[in-house]
């Protein structure tokens, strides 16, 4: 019993810190400049009018942000938030149930939102357009609906998906806005604020270092920062110079160029398994032990951002770069030779 107790302590104390990285107003949050241009704006305006906030859809790869200007937006907006996730919303009791527990300008953000089953998404239309839910009760016959007012409320949806989402659901939202990936100076930001926070000793080549290997990714930026503490901790007096933070992310196997080991084993299954492509989506989670899911939504979208790999009708194709990344020759195969 008391082990147990010791585990539910730390991860507690754990969260409550983890919540801290999360700035709390548009001032704090840095990058994505022309998203809280927008998003202040019309919180701005609502506000004014004591309106409530049009729906908003936030899509863009995982780990930018959304859930935190989900958060940002309530509180500056002054109302409070409930949040869920796609998946868990079952059934239309579920949605229900949280829509009749708000208040008047309060937001529900739902996670995941292109998750949605087809019979809950239909519920949340009249919802989001009329603020009303008509509920079915029994089945056959004797069935009856029964028609339940919502307060005006704002949804917050997020997704990393966007063309998951049905058409009908997309055009009741107000805002459309997405978020794209940080430039290394907004990542640096967050990387010096989250170490204040975490009382990480960092110095400014430290942070560069690790805003230049962290995918232009706030979420893995943090991460990375944490694992440089540990090591630095242990090999280097606490202190994250640029040097310990190399030392660090080249132990985690993460290079100079932010490509990680499932990165460079994706390139070389497509050039050395299939000669540079193309090649489908399936061999290459087969040939390299991931989900399709994970390849197409985490790994894809950096490579292809970054040059190494273009998507055809026919499959993926490894470009030049990569080529010169693992050292080879397009034309031969063989590895170049350096002078």
């Amino acid at each position: 019993m008391t082990e147990r107790f010791i585990t539910s302590t730390l991860n507690k104390r754990d969260s409550a810190k983890e919540t801290t990285l999360r700035p709390p107003t548009f001032a704090e949050f840095p990058g994505q400049e022309k998203v809280k241009e927008q998003l202040e704006l019309f919180v701005k305006a609502a506000t004014a009018r004591d309106e409530a906030l049009d729906h908003i859809l936030l899509s863009g790869p995982p780990g930018l942000g959304k859930t935190t200007l989900a958060y940002i937006i309530a509180n500056e907006r002054g109302t409070k938030l409930k949040s869920s996730s796609g998946p868990a919303i079952e059934k239309p009791g579920d949605l229900a149930g949280l829509l009749t527990s708000l208040e008047p300008g309060d937001v529900l953000f739902i996670d995941e939102i292109h998750r949605l089953s087809t019979t809950v998404e239909e519920y949340l239309y009249s919802a989001m357009e009329d603020f009303f839910i008509d509920i079915m009760l029994e089945q056959g016959a004797g069935s009856r609906s029964v028609r339940l007012s919502v307060p005006r409320f704002t949804l917050i949806g997020a997704t990393t998906r966007l063309g998951m989402i049905s058409a009908p659901l997309r055009a009741r939202f107000g805002l459309n806005i997405r978020l794209d990936y940080y430039d290394p100076e907004s990542l640096s930001e967050i990387i010096k604020r989250s170490a204040d926070i975490l009382d990480v000793e960092l110095e400014d080549e430290g942070a560069k270092v690790i805003a230049g290997r962290c995918r232009g990714t706030p979420r893995i930026a943090n991460n990375l920062l944490r694992r440089a503490r540990d090591y630095a901790q242990v090999r280097a007096d606490s202190v994250v110079t640029g040097e310990v933070a190399s030392a660090a992310l080249e132990m985690l196997q993460i290079d100079s160029d932010g490509l990680d080991e499932m990165d460079i084993r994706i390139l070389e299954t497509i050039i050395c398994n299939f000669r540079g492509g193309p090649v489908g989506l399936k061999n290459i989670a087969v040939s390299v032990g991931e989900e399709e899911d994970a390849i197409e939504d985490v790994y894809e979208p950096f490579l292809i951002q970054k040059g190494y790999l273009t998507r055809t009708p026919k499959g993926r194709v490894a470009t030049p770069k990569a080529w010169r990344k693992l050292g080879l020759d397009q034309a031969t195969g063989r590895e170049m030779e350096l002078f």
